[in-house]
């Protein structure tokens, strides 16, 4: 089966200019074509090419605001016709001076928001659908929400970085998925005990089959099919290569397929993630509290910073002072000499010494006589 030629597309400062004409931000025409808002930015600054269906989405749009954008255009003005021209003035009458022409008062811009009212926005904004794609992960209420809320803590702590990134949202999602796919989460207490089940028994063999993938293949998959990311995208944000999310998600998509096989076509699959998601009843925390979160979880690591250091110092100080100012040699461990009689307390001789001495006194001097052999 051959596909036909693929549908042309302006270039991607003429996709922005009528993105902007239509009164229509980055996450509203995401939504209206069915992808996520990183992806329309890459879309308009060139960095990616629609393909397939979202091209085709994404072309249909643009066309028909292409459409509404000529129709609303105003009619051009007729160019005012030249005045005839004056008749020269004479030399003595001088010339009059020009009069100056009142400056152009720029409109006030919008006030700039703070860093708090723009991470509350950015929560508002991305939070409920991150919260229903890491359910999608975990298959846990409780762990979807902390990981959440534990990645917006990490982005409020590191803000400067995160606001001047092209995909705040995607920032705090490549966070949250990788704090939800820890492998310590397993070692925790709340994890021994199983959360109730979907009460759907669709969406419950819907979440069995995704949690029985592995912890990559089910999330390249919640990426692409779920969420609605391209390829290149959701390889990057894995971290993987290119061919190699390709890969994960075939295995991904054929083992759901071997299990259910309705959903063996990525469009329906893609429906029943949403509705998966969308069926439990997932909330996530104020704003305010998440940013109260994160500013005392900082605190108490700064004490715990301090406190170490305090200790590290106190105990340098106290070994510089009771450690020796020179150097003693070990004394070498003694060693028992062997061979050495009992010394002998002095006393009386005893009969046996007393007849030894008398017989060594009685004999010559040149010692006992010398035996000579006799003949018998």
């Amino acid at each position: 089966m051959t596909r036909g030629p693929a549908t042309p597309l302006p270039p991607p400062k003429e996709r922005r200019r009528l993105r902007e004409s239509a009164a229509l931000t980055q996450p509203q025409l995401a939504t209206r074509v069915g992808v996520a808002p990183g992806t329309v930015r890459a879309w308009e600054s060139g960095r990616t090419t629609p393909r397939g269906r979202k091209r085709e989405a994404y072309a249909k749009l643009l066309k028909t605001l292409a459409e509404e954008a000529a129709v609303q255009a105003p009619e051009p003005e007729p160019e005012p016709k030249p005045e005839p021209e004056s008749e020269p003035q004479s030399q003595c009458q001088p010339e009059p001076e020009p009069q100056p022409q009142p400056r152009p008062v720029a409109a006030p811009g919008p006030a700039a928001l703070t860093p708090a009212q723009a991470f509350d926005a950015l929560y508002a904004f991305g939070a409920p659908a991150l919260v229903r794609q890491t359910f999608l992960l975990t298959g846990r209420r409780e762990q979807a929400r902390e990981s959440v809320e534990r990645a917006f803590q990490t982005a409020w702590e590191h803000w400067p970085e995160v606001a001047r990134d092209r995909d705040p949202v995607g920032w705090v999602r490549a966070t949250a998925y990788e704090y939800a796919l820890s492998p310590w989460q397993r070692f925790r207490p709340r994890h021994r005990h199983p959360e109730p089940p979907p009460a759907d028994p669709g969406d419950r063999t819907l979440l069995n089959t995704l949690l029985r993938l592995p912890a990559r293949h089910r999330r390249t998959l919640v990426l692409y099919d779920g969420v609605g990311l391209d390829l290149p995208e959701t390889a990057a944000e894995t971290e993987a290569s290119t061919p190699a999310a390709a890969n994960r998600l075939l295995h991904a998509r054929e083992a759901v397929a071997a299990r259910l096989p309705a959903l063996a076509d990525p469009q329906v699959l893609h429906r029943r993630l949403a509705e998966l998601a969308s069926n439990e009843r997932l909330r996530a925390a104020e704003p305010p509290a998440v940013r109260r979160g994160g500013e005392r979880r900082a605190r108490l690591r700064t004490r715990a910073a301090i406190a170490f250091t305090v200790a590290l110092i106190g105990t340098t100080a106290l070994t510089v002072r009771t450690a020796p100012t020179h150097y003693e040699p070990p004394v070498s461990p003694g060693q028992a000499v062997r061979g050495v009689p009992h010394r002998v307390a002095p006393g009386a001789l005893s009969d046996e010494e007393l007849e030894l001495r008398q017989k060594l006194r009685d004999q010559v001097q040149d010692g006992p006589e010398r035996l000579l052999p006799r003949p018998e």
